[in-house]
């Protein structure tokens, strides 16, 4: 059994046993996917949930961020605001819910998923990821997180992060 890694995994002591589900599925997101920067999971109105940044936690260069430059808090922004203008496309043309938004950079690549619950799933990764990769194992994460995200998980994950500031 592999051990995440003291830095990668956020803190799951005190929480619901859900709550403690959702972060090992993050944390097993993040070590199971080679090239992710970033990972965020924003609630329907646009609070982060859970988030990790593998990509932070190495050592890198000062002069190249690898991620947003407030890291997850500035990725759920985006994520949100992605979400919410691509919810608006849709509906304006007739095009039905929303499952996935990829943005391909030069330096990156954003990927944005729906979760049932009207939550978010966003992930900030290098240039040379497996898109594919990426985007099936986020599908796998949205799949078990889906049915377990209520709003009293949400309530708990939301002062969970709020406490870790």
């Amino acid at each position: 059994m592999r051990t995440p890694s003291s830095s990668a995994e956020p803190a799951t002591y005190g929480l619901s046993r859900e709550a403690r589900n959702l972060h090992w599925l993050l944390t097993n997101l993040v070590e199971e996917v080679p090239g992710l920067l970033s990972v965020a999971v924003v609630s329907s109105d646009g609070l982060l949930l859970l988030s990790s940044d593998p990509g932070r936690n190495a050592e890198r260069p000062a002069e190249k961020p690898t991620g947003p430059k407030g890291s997850s808090a500035d990725l759920a922004t985006i994520v949100s605001g992605l979400g919410s203008l691509t919810i608006g496309a849709a509906k304006l043309m007739d095009g039905g819910g929303v499952k996935q938004t990829v943005v391909a950079m030069e330096e990156g690549s954003l990927f944005v998923m729906a979760i049932s619950d009207g939550s978010l799933l966003g992930v900030h990764a290098t240039p040379d990821c497996d898109m594919s990769v990426v985007a099936y194992h986020m599908a796998l994460f949205v799949g078990r997180a889906g049915h377990v995200l209520t709003p009293e998980l949400r309530s708990e994950l939301r002062q969970s992060m709020e406490s870790a500031r």
